[in-house]
């Protein structure tokens, strides 16, 4: 298929991902014995990670979503655009949030704010992959990552280039030639 040849490297295989996110599971598992926690999934990018990553999280808990959004193109707005809000209501629950990568931190620290003052009793990350040569906060922290990366154009997986390539089983560097046109 065409858009595979708009990747210049893949990083992480479908199996290496599947094999990651086993890993965070059963860590979530133990850390979250008891708490029945609400999955929070940042939309559009979370779905795939979400998705694979729930299958191994053997715990009573509850899924919601937010589609929230700082990018256009390869760059971060830092201007927080609310498309979803969750429909549980989190006071004195313990929320995981998933996200696909972190790489500002700018969303997930607003985020983050936001749930913490509607009453949530706990609030943690997990994160597919973090990017923290990208950051311009250092205020969130994420619990769970999957895998540290450099500051390199990622796609697939979940992670898009204006929304395309979303629907790759795989995660790999986007040619520079395909967003500096």
């Amino acid at each position: 298929m065409k858009f595979h040849h708009d990747i210049e490297e893949v990083l992480f295989s479908n199996e290496d991902i599947t094999n990651k996110c086993q890993e965070l599971g059963r860590i979530i598992t133990e850390d979250y014995q008891d708490k029945n926690p609400v999955l929070v999934g940042l939309l559009k990018g979370c779905i795939p990670f979400m998705a694979e990553l729930i299958k191994h999280i053997e715990l009573y808990l509850e899924l919601d979503f937010m589609d929230v959004s700082s990018y256009v193109g390869t760059e971060s707005t830092g201007k927080l655009v609310f498309e979803k809000d969750l429909s549980t209501d989190i006071r004195n629950r313990h929320v995981l949030i998933v996200d696909d990568i972190i790489d500002t931190g700018l969303t997930l620290k607003e985020v983050c704010k936001l749930l913490h003052d509607r009453g949530a009793a706990s609030v943690e990350v997990v994160t597919l992959l973090d990017k923290p040569d990208g950051r311009k906060t250092n205020d969130v922290v994420p619990k769970y990552i999957g895998y540290t990366i450099p500051k390199k154009f990622v796609v697939g997986f979940g992670l898009d280039y204006n929304q395309l390539y979303r629907n790759l089983p795989y995660i790999g560097i986007l040619k520079e030639s395909v967003y500096n046109k």
